[in-house]
């Protein structure tokens, strides 16, 4: 199991990510957190490494955000 830590963020962001969130495939706030922070430190690894599961979620994530056909 996976350890966590706590991101703060203004209750006003914390609103509209939840706003924006809806009717994709992210369920929380805390999911499109972790999407988008994945989605920085791939694109940061020194040799651009990207797993196919990685690749599959950016590819899910963005299709259901409407990005992807």
């Amino acid at each position: 199991m996976a350890d966590y830590t706590t991101v703060s963020i203004p209750k006003e962001l914390g609103n509209r990510v939840e706003e924006t969130i809806e009717g994709t495939s992210f369920t929380s706030t805390s999911d499109l957190v972790r999407f988008l922070l994945r989605s920085i430190v791939i694109q940061q690894e020194p040799d651009g490494t990207v797993t196919e599961e990685d690749f599959a979620e950016v590819t899910d994530q963005l299709r259901d955000l409407g990005y992807l056909d």
